[in-house]
């Protein structure tokens, strides 16, 4: 395994908005922060399956170097799903092969049924459970969302296995400062645009009080058609508070 190849303060965050999955990644940032959203909207578009938005930040760092800034920290897995993960970057490679491997051989039986988003969380759930029994854990906690057959399925194992499903989960930092935004703004009928700023809202949060993030947001959309990555572009950010220009007022005594 390579040394110290992760942030492991890296924070996902998911949640439900209503029908095909969209993904939105941050570039070239401490991997830190990441959301899911979803929503069990039935709107007007019949033509969509369902909607997500994923958010997160994309910087690998080598011990405590900001060393990487253009890592992906999440991937489509076979048809249906869509995968983040936190922390070490080997881990979440070695993670990557065995699912790998599971879609494979589920390919190989040929007969028309491919994995859901529910039985390849299942999976990873056994998976970090098995490793964390043999106290050799994999230093990664994920995010699995996806859609089959019109059901849409979000949720999120830790590196020990815990493991649930909800409209919004998050990992690491974004539990703390992302889901108690996203557990009063988020509501069913969330559009896809409302989820979009939703999330940025979420990642500006973040972003602030990481000395060394970077504003650079991509967006992915899973349907059952597959999945689409959009370019990078950038989060406006506003630095003008007065809490920014004067961070030690107030602070009497503190270095």
């Amino acid at each position: 395994m390579a040394a110290d190849m992760g942030a492991t303060q890296l924070s996902t965050l998911f949640c439900k908005v209503s029908n095909i999955i969209l993904l939105m990644e941050v570039k070239e940032i401490p991997l830190r922060h990441f959301v899911w959203l979803r929503d069990y909207h039935r709107g007007k578009w019949s033509w969509e399956l369902f909607k997500a938005l994923c958010t997160s930040q994309s910087h690998g760092s080598y011990g405590s170097t900001l060393r990487y800034k253009s890592v992906e920290r999440m991937k489509p897995i076979g048809k249906h799903s869509l995968l983040g993960a936190s922390g070490e970057i080997s881990d979440f490679q070695e993670i990557l092969r065995y699912l790998d491997e599971l879609i494979l051989y589920d390919n190989m039986w040929d007969d028309g049924n491919s994995l859901g988003p529910k039985e390849v969380h299942n999976y990873l759930t056994r998976v970090m459970y098995n490793r964390r029994n043999k106290f050799n854990p994999l230093w990664n906690s994920l995010v699995l969302g996806g859609v089959k057959n019109g059901q849409k399925y979000l949720g999120t194992v830790s590196m020990i296995g815990v493991n649930f499903e909800d409209n919004h989960v998050a990992t690491g930092f974004g539990n703390h400062l992302a889901r108690p935004i996203l557990r009063q703004e988020w509501h069913e009928n969330l559009s896809f645009e409302d989820g979009v700023r939703l999330l940025e809202k979420c990642m500006r949060v973040l972003l602030y009080r990481d000395r060394s993030a970077v504003n650079k947001l991509q967006i992915a959309k899973i349907t059952e058609d597959g999945v689409t990555i959009s370019q990078p572009y950038s989060l406006k950010t506003y630095w003008e508070f007065s809490a920014f220009e004067n961070p030690a007022q107030g602070a009497i005594g503190s270095w």
